[in-house]
């Protein structure tokens, strides 16, 4: 069996951004729109994002989300996913018979200023395998070791592209 590749942060997002099926939401708050960014930076991000946003302000995000608890939470991250992904074929019917649609949020506390905390968050992608198929959600909780948080940031986005890859590329052989 041959050995593929093993592909950039970089590679995936472009490759993400190319394949004219899939197409998404992101919905990333508490550690910047790191994971949006990879796809922005690499070029061709309009083949694949419908929208980008971050309700930082509680009020913004309780406005759009609903109430939670504790904002940086499963409850929080399902709730984003939940509203982003049913906002694609209700504003893009259009598409709906070519398209794999995908809403990916994440809400992450990373290290703070003072630097007594330690970063955590939810991320999560809700996504279908084919178009006019059921969606699925894969779901993770986070817990960031890096001791500077431009670093947390940056692992954020690599993980939230990773993510993104695996279940629009990797095939289910279970």
């Amino acid at each position: 069996m041959e050995e593929e590749k093993k592909l950039t942060t970089q590679e995936k997002a472009l490759k993400i951004n190319l394949s004219r099926e899939i197409y998404g939401s992101f919905a990333e708050v508490g550690a910047g729109q790191e994971t949006a960014a990879n796809f922005f930076k690499v070029g061709g991000a309009s083949g694949t994002i419908a929208k980008t946003m971050s309700a930082y302000d509680m009020k913004f995000s309780d406005a759009i989300y609903g109430r939670c608890e504790r904002y940086v939470s499963e409850d929080r991250l399902v709730k984003m996913l939940e509203h982003e992904y049913q906002l694609l074929p209700e504003r893009l019917p259009q598409r709906i018979d070519e398209t794999r649609f995908f809403a990916f949020a994440d809400t992450v506390e990373i290290l703070n200023y003072e630097r007594t905390n330690q970063g955590n968050g939810w991320m999560g992608l809700r996504f279908q395998t084919r178009p006019r198929g059921p969606f699925n959600d894969c779901v993770i909780h986070v817990k960031m070791h890096d001791t500077d948080s431009l670093q947390q940031q940056m692992a954020l986005g690599i993980l939230g592209v990773n993510l993104i890859y695996g279940v629009m590329f990797i095939p289910d052989t279970g």
